[in-house]
């Protein structure tokens, strides 16, 4: 590497690290703005304020000789997080009894999980203290939310490879708990190893089933290497460290190897770039969410056992102009040949057009229970 190129990379990196200090010194005015929205009972959104911002933003950019598009982008992307942020404070300010510094999270796998990784994407920015407690089954994580021993759980609900995780509704159905957030994670499967070696020299890769699935084409192309189903896709990655031998490897994401200090051999093994998965957040108390803020209300529907019966529910949603967003059938335990369905719409509880249709819907079904009413992060203009 020539002396200039290594001077210009010193100076790229320490750009980059200008613009991480500003992006964090922008969310601490964010988060300042967003305590006086809360006391003065303002609107979340200045939609206004949005467009006359993006519009300086591109004028600025054609000055500089930047790229206008990506500057537009970029801070649409900044503007959502911001919204996102500002929803979060809104919904605990109305909800959260008391105000606490630190928020305590069950979720299924270990240090390191996808799981992991969505419990701090989504509560972090809004305590002082995440502490997040690996359980080995989803069942676990749950029941120690209604054992009062943490405050949420993190259950993952479906993913846009391999559908809908089933134990999770099957949960949601069972036990007395409520929806009250969602978050997405994208899925960036990772070539985790102890040192930047070669990949022609792993000769061991483990993984969690679904993982090596869903990474066929790539493992399709390695020779001499054995591939091993896992428990966790982190657990993968923390044997690979224990274990201190160079020859294997574990597929997992790049926060796996953040913890445990691995490096990245190969980004991006997924057969289809865009994998992600939809989380949700469950609590043993619903929550009041603002009329402002865009919600989801996920349902769960039995209908009766006549012709026509779910085309009538779903009738009802229709008639009353409200978006439904998801429509999943499941086996009702111990009914063999039964179905009850789980629906998600666009609405919020409180709004007087989506009570009215709940109440339709409850004389027309042979059953109906609302999961929970949050708001919305998954399938929003800007995610």
């Amino acid at each position: 590497m020539s002396d200039k190129l290594n001077s210009i990379r010193i100076l790229l990196d320490k750009t980059d690290k200008k613009i991480v200090e500003a992006l964090a010194k922008r969310q601490e005015l964010v988060r300042e703005i967003s305590e006086l929205k809360i006391n003065d009972e303002s609107d979340i959104r200045d939609i206004e304020r949005e467009e006359e911002l993006l519009s300086k933003i591109t004028t600025l950019a054609r000055e500089a000789g930047l790229d206008r598009y990506f500057a537009e982008q970029l801070f649409k992307d900044i503007i959502h997080h911001s919204v996102r942020f500002q929803t979060h404070s809104l919904v605990d300010h109305q909800n959260v009894e008391k105000e606490a510094d630190v928020v305590q999270i069950a979720y299924q796998g270990t240090d390191g999980a996808f799981s992991h990784q969505a419990a701090f994407r989504h509560f972090e920015e809004r305590y002082d203290k995440v502490e997040c407690f690996g359980y080995d089954t989803f069942r676990q994580a749950a029941e120690a939310v209604k054992e009062e021993k943490v405050d949420y759980a993190i259950l993952p609900i479906e993913n846009t490879t391999a559908g809908s995780i089933n134990e999770t509704y099957d949960l949601l159905a069972d036990d007395d708990l409520h929806i009250v957030g969602e978050e997405a994670i994208r899925i960036i499967h990772c070539l985790l190893a102890l040192e930047d070696i070669p990949v022609d020299r792993i000769r061991r890769i483990m993984s969690h089933p679904q993982a090596i699935a869903q990474c066929s084409n790539f493992l399709a192309k390695l020779h001499d290497c054995r591939v091993e189903s896992y428990i966790d896709t982190a657990m993968a990655a923390k044997k690979v460290l224990e274990d201190g031998d160079l020859s294997q490897a574990a597929i997992a994401g790049s926060y796996a190897a953040d913890i445990y200090g691995l490096k990245i051999l190969k980004r991006d093994l997924a057969n289809q770039s865009e994998n992600f998965t939809r989380f949700v957040v469950v609590a043993r108390q619903p929550v009041d969410v603002d009329p402002q803020i865009p919600c989801k209300t996920s349902l769960l529907m039995v209908t009766t056992h006549e012709q026509g019966a779910l085309v009538g529910c779903l009738n009802i949603i229709a008639d009353h102009d409200i978006d439904m967003t998801k429509l999943e059938s499941r086996p009702k335990p111990n009914e063999p040949w039964k179905y009850q369905f789980y629906l998600d719409i666009k609405g919020n509880i409180a709004n007087a057009e989506v009570q009215v249709a709940l109440q339709e819907l409850e004389q027309e079904a042979s059953s109906l229970k609302v999961l929970g009413c949050y708001p919305a992060q998954v399938g929003t203009p800007n995610e």
